[in-house]
């Protein structure tokens, strides 16, 4: 069903069309209510594009992470696709959805997926011990800040999109191959 968007959507909605060439399934799905679309892009915008001393690369490397332990279709397709174009290595994205340990990761990056893995997992057992081993290998308090709220941003994302069978544009099966 298509619903009449207000303007700045609309304006939003076109924006999309014209970068990514596509309008991201997850915001039509959300259009039903543009209050909740403005929530959530407003979230998703902040986590994974604003300053950060975390990449984008590893943002969505934590948004794969997580969505492969929650097997979600939508985010696995659609942010394997986005590891591939910032990478510019279509098999990372690839190792990510199916094992995030069989990549190539440095020590940071191997920490931060541990975390996001641990937080998905068994969040309830995660310790000042898990918090140093970030620190220890670079990351500061803000960054396990940001961690955190990515890894649980696509944990409530996942279910969303696995109990509404929200299903990825078919543009980004074949991305950055």
């Amino acid at each position: 069903m298509v619903y009449p968007l207000p303007e700045a959507t609309q304006k939003y909605f076109d924006i999309c069309q014209n970068k990514l060439g596509i309008v991201p399934n997850v915001l039509k799905a959300y259009a039903f209510d543009i209050d909740k679309l403005n929530a959530f892009t407003t979230v998703y915008n902040d986590l994974m594009l604003a300053d950060s001393g975390l990449s984008k690369l590893e943002r969505e490397m934590i948004a794969v992470c997580v969505s492969a332990i929650n097997r979600c279709f939508y985010c696995l397709t659609a942010h394997g696709a986005a590891i591939r174009e910032l990478s510019g290595d279509p098999k990372l994205g690839e190792m990510i959805v199916m094992n995030w340990r069989s990549a190539d990761l440095d020590a940071r990056q191997s920490a931060m997926m541990l975390f996001a893995e641990k937080m998905t997992v068994e969040s309830h057992k995660i310790s000042e011990d898990d918090r140093q081993a970030l620190r220890n290998v670079g990351f500061s308090d803000r960054d396990i800040w940001d961690i955190a709220n990515v890894a649980g941003f696509f944990n409530m994302t996942n279910r969303v999109a696995s109990a509404t069978d929200m299903r990825p544009n078919d543009e980004y099966h074949a991305q950055s191959r």
